[in-house]
C-alpha cells in the first residue's frame, strides 16, 4: 500500500466516529451521516494522492461530508425546505450535553432506550466502531445477512418513530449505560483478537480507543460498578498484549505467554478499581466478576500457581448472572484445570455452539489431553475453518499438526 494509502486508512480509523457524529448531530439521520462519511472518505482516497494530503486531514473529511450532505438533501423532495432545515442545523451549534466527547456521545445517542438491547449495540457498532457488518455478526454469532437487516431495520425505526438523535442529559445516562458497556466491550474484543483475517491479529488501536471510552463513563459514571468492573476487566486484559502474539505471528495462550513482559502499571490499576469495588460492598455485576477472574490470572507468577478453584467459583456467580453457552463454555475450561479434561468435556458436549470456532477449539484441546487423538484432529479442522484471527488459525494449525507427529500427549499438559 502507498503512503498515502495507509495515512487514509489511519485516519479513517481515528476519525470515521468523529465525522459520522458531527452529521449525525446536524442532521438528525444515520443513513445521511453514514454515507456522506463514506463518500467524503472515498474522495479523499481520489483527490489525496493528486493534491496532497491536506493539514487537517480529519477537518477536510468532516468539511467535505458536510457539503455533501446540503448536496444530497437539496435533491431530495422537498428540497427548499430541507435546504432551509440544513442551513439552520450547519450554523447552530450542536449542544454538548453531559458528553463533549464526540465518539461517545455517538455511542450514548445510539444506544436509545427505544431500541431492542441488541439492535442498539448492533447498530453502535457499525456507526462508532467503524466495524463491518461481518465483523458485528461474528460478534453476536449470527448470519451476515440476518446482522445487516437488524442494522437497516434499526435505522429504519429511528426514522419512522421520528426518535430523536439528542445529546442525552446526565440523567438520560443511567438507561443507556448497559448498552454503552456492552458496545465498549465489544469493541475491545475485536481489537484484543481480530475476526478479520485481512487485519492484524491484535488491533491496538481498538482496544486503546475502547480504554479511552470507558476512562470517560467512569468520569462521567464513577459510582456505578459496572462501569468500574469494565475498566478493570479492560485493563488486566491489556496488560498481556504484549505476550499474546509470538514473532512469527502466532498466538501465545495464557499458559505459554511471558508473565515478565506483561504491563504490571496497567495490572496494578485493574486490581485497585477492583479492591475499591470490594470495598463498597456491594454485589458484583458480569463485568465485575469477569475483571476478578483475570486478577487471579494475573496474580499469578505461574500458570501452576493459579488458583483455580477461586477462578471456578466465580464462574458459578456469573453463570448464576449471565447462563449463557460462552460463559458455560469458559467456565468448563476452568474445571479442566480444577477436576481434569474428562470432566469438562462432559459439560463442553453438550453446548449449542457449533458455529463458534472457540467451542472446537476448546473439544480439540479436552480431547487432545484424553489421548483421543483422531477425534482431536477433526476438532481442530473443525476450529481452523471456522476462526478468522490469522494469529489464532496459525496456532491451531500447529497444535493439530503436532497430533500428526505424534509430538503432543496428555502427559505433556501440565509440564
Amino acid at each position: 500500500m502507498s503512503d498515502v494509502g495507509e495515512l487514509i486508512t489511519q485516519v479513517h480509523r481515528a476519525e470515521w466516529a468523529r465525522v459520522v457524529a458531527t452529521l449525525a448531530g446536524r442532521f438528525g439521520d444515520l443513513d445521511i451521516a453514514e454515507e456522506m462519511a463514506a463518500e467524503a472518505f472515498a474522495t479523499a482516497v481520489e483527490r489525496w494522492p493528486v493534491d496532497g494530503v491536506p493539514p487537517s486531514p480529519g477537518a477536510w473529511l468532516t468539511t467535505t461530508a458536510h457539503r455533501k450532505a446540503i448536496d444530497r438533501l437539496r435533491r431530495e423532495v422537498r428540497r427548499e425546505e430541507k435546504h432551509r432545515e440544513a442551513l439552520m442545523l450547519s450554523a447552530a451549534a450542536e449542544p454538548l450535553g453531559a458528553i463533549d466527547d464526540d465518539r461517545l456521545r455517538l455511542v450514548f445517542t445510539c444506544c436509545h432506550p427505544a431500541l431492542a438491547m441488541e439492535v442498539r449495540i448492533a447498530l453502535t457498532l457499525r456507526m462508532v466502531g467503524g466495524l463491518t457488518v461481518p465483523e458485528i455478526a461474528r460478534a453476536f454469532l449470527v448470519q451476515e445477512t440476518a446482522m445487516s437487516r437488524r442494522i437497516t431495520r434499526a435505522k429504519a425505526k429511528i426514522k419512522a418513530a421520528r426518535i430523536p438523535y439528542g445529546v442525552p442529559l446526565r440523567e438520560d445516562l443511567p438507561a443507556r449505560v448497559t448498552g454503552v458497556l456492552a458496545v465498549l466491550y465489544l469493541i475491545f474484543n475485536e481489537g484484543y483478537l481480530a475476526s478479520d483475517p485481512g487485519k492484524e491479529a491484535v488491533r491496538a488501536d481498538l482496544t486503546a480507543e475502547a480504554i479511552r471510552l470507558t476512562r470517560l463513563v467512569r468520569a462521567l459514571m464513577p459510582a456505578d460498578g459496572e462501569v468500574s468492573g469494565l475498566l478493570a476487566l479492560m485493563l488486566l486484559t491489556e496488560a498481556r498484549r504484549a505476550a499474546r502474539v509470538s514473532a512469527s505471528g502466532e498466538l501465545v495462550t495464557l499458559a505459554e505467554q511471558d508473565r515478565g513482559a506483561w504491563d504490571r502499571e496497567l495490572i496494578a490499576e485493574g486490581h485497585a478499581l477492583l479492591r475499591a469495588r470490594l470495598a463498597s460492598g456491594q454485589a458484583p455485576g458480569r463485568y465485575q466478576i469477569l475483571a476478578a477472574i483475570n486478577a487471579l490470572h494475573t496474580d499469578a507468577p505461574d500458570v501452576r500457581d493459579t488458583d483455580w478453584s477461586q477462578v471456578v467459583a466465580l464462574y458459578d456467580q456469573l453463570v448464576r448472572l449471565d447462563p449463557s453457552p460462552i460463559v458455560r463454555l469458559n467456565r468448563a475450561i476452568a474445571v479442566a484445570e480444577l477436576d481434569g479434561p474428562e470432566v469438562a468435556l462432559a459439560e463442553v458436549n453438550g453446548l449449542p455452539l457449533d458455529g463458534y470456532h472457540a467451542f472446537h477449539a476448546t473439544r480439540a484441546d479436552l480431547l487432545r489431553r484424553l489421548g483421543r487423538s483422531e477425534e482431536s484432529r477433526a476438532a481442530y479442522d473443525r476450529a481452523i475453518g471456522l476462526a478468522g484471527n490469522t494469529a489464532e488459525v496459525a496456532y491451531l494449525v500447529r497444535r493439530r499438526d503436532q497430533l500428526a507427529r505424534g509430538v503432543d500427549r496428555p502427559s505433556d499438559e501440565r509440564s
